[in-house]
C-alpha cells in the first residue's frame, strides 16, 4: 500500500528532536511492507519567531525537500493566520505527486488535517486522523473547536494514542516505546546515603514550555536540598534521541510534573532505560503506574520513597512494539 503521512510534526534537519513519534509511526508501517511518504506542511515563518514558540525551532530554514533516514521528506509552506484554516486547504492545490497514494495518514488535525482531507478527496482514498493531545486537550476548549470536531468526524478513522484522549469514537492506538536494546537496563537502584548524597534528577522536557510545568520541578527541588539533598535538576531540549537515553541512564529518577499530556512517551522510555519515575497524574501513566498529586511536598516524599523501596515496575506489553504493529495491521486491513 502507498501510504502518504501529513503531517507538522516531523524531526528536521536541524532540529532531529521535533516529532520522533511520527517518524517511529513512519518506520512502523514500513515494518508492515507499505511505501510511505512524509509530506510536512509548516507554516512560513522568520528565524527570530522561532524563539517564541520553543516547538518551532527549525522551522523557518528548513528545505523543500530532505531525508530522514530511508524516509523521503516534502515540505510544503503555508501562510498561518489564528482565525483563518482554509490557507492550508486551499495550498493542497499546488501538492502534486508522481503516484497516487492509496491511504492518507494524517498525525494531528489542526491545521494540517485540512490539507490531508482535501488531498484524500482529489485521490479519492480513506484518510485517517492520528490525535496525540493538543488538538483535543486544548483546540476543543478555544475557538478552533467546531472545526477540530468537523475534521476529526470526518476522518475515515479517527485514532488517539491514550484513552484520556478518547471521543468521537476514537479507536485507541498508543505509541510503542522505541528505545534500542541497547540502553535497556533493569531498575537501578539508589546507591547514595540518604539524604545527604547528591540528587540527580531528570526532567525530560524543554524548560521553555510552559504546559511541561518547570517551575513545579524547581519547587521540588528546593524542598529537596531543605531535607539534606544536593540537588542537580537537568532538563532536555532538543538533544538527539541517543542523548536523551544516556541522561536517562545516568539520572536517579525522573520527574514529570506536566499539566498536559497524552502519554507521556518520556515515562516508558526512562522505565526501559531502568531510571525510576515519580510523576503527577497526567496522561495515561494512573492506568500502569503510581501517580502523585501536584504537591511540592508529596512529589519530594514520593522521590524519597521511590529512591528507598526501589520502583517495581513492568511496562505494559500494549506499549511494545510488536502490540502496535498488529493493532495498525488490523486496521489498514479493515480498510
Amino acid at each position: 500500500m502507498r501510504i502518504l503521512l501529513v503531517t507538522r510534526l516531523f524531526p528536521l534537519p536541524t532540529n532531529v528532536a521535533r516529532g520522533t513519534f511520527v517518524a517511529d509511526h513512519a518506520e512502523l508501517l514500513r515494518e508492515l511492507g507499505h511505501e510511505v511518504h512524509i509530506l510536512n506542511v509548516l507554516p512560513r515563518m522568520m528565524r527570530m519567531n522561532e524563539a517564541r514558540r520553543s516547538t518551532m525551532e527549525g522551522v523557518s530554514k528548513t528545505p523543500s525537500k530532505f531525508k530522514h533516514g530511508d524516509l523521503n521528506v516534502n515540505v510544503k509552506r503555508h501562510w498561518e493566520f489564528p482565525e483563518i484554516n482554509f490557507l492550508t486547504a486551499f495550498s493542497a492545490r499546488s501538492i502534486r505527486f508522481d503516484w497516487k497514494p492509496d491511504l492518507i495518514i494524517c498525525h494531528t488535525i489542526w491545521p494540517v488535517a485540512n490539507t490531508a482531507s482535501s488531498l484524500a478527496k482529489r485521490y479519492e482514498v480513506p484518510w485517517i486522523a492520528v490525535v496525540h493531545g493538543h488538538d483535543f486537550d486544548v483546540g476543543l476548549k478555544d475557538h478552533r473547536a467546531t472545526r477540530i470536531e468537523k475534521l476529526a468526524r470526518s476522518a475515515d478513522k479517527l485514532i488517539v494514542v491514550s484513552n484520556s484522549l478518547k471521543r468521537f469514537d476514537a479507536e485507541v492506538i498508543p505509541c510503542h516505546v522505541n528505545v534500542e536494546v541497547e540502553w535497556k537496563r533493569p531498575m537501578k537502584k539508589f546507591r547514595g546515603i540518604f539524604q545527604k548524597s547528591k540528587l540527580d534528577i531528570l526532567f525530560p522536557s524543554d524548560s521553555r514550555r510552559p504546559e511541561k510545568n518547570h517551575l513545579l520541578a524547581l519547587r521540588v527541588g528546593e524542598e529537596l536540598e531543605i531535607r539534606g539533598w544536593k540537588v542537580g535538576i537537568t532538563t532536555l531540549q532538543q538533544q538527539p534521541r541517543t542523548i536523551v537515553w544516556d541522561r536517562m541512564l545516568a539520572a536517579d529518577i525522573c520527574l514529570i510534573t506536566s499539566k498536559r499530556e497524552s502519554g507521556p512517551l518520556v515515562a516508558r522510555e526512562a522505565i526501559f532505560c531502568g531510571c525510576p519515575v515519580v510523576a503527577v497524574d497526567v496522561g495515561d501513566l494512573s492506568e500502569w503506574m503510581e501517580v502523585y498529586p501536584y504537591d511540592v511536598a508529596k512529589l519530594a516524599d514520593a522521590i524519597e520513597k521511590t529512591l528507598k523501596t526501589e520502583q517495581k515496575i513492568t511496562l505494559p506489553d500494549r506499549f511494545s512494539f510488536d502490540s502496535v504493529k498488529s493493532q495498525w495491521n488490523e486496521l489498514l486491513e479493515s480498510l
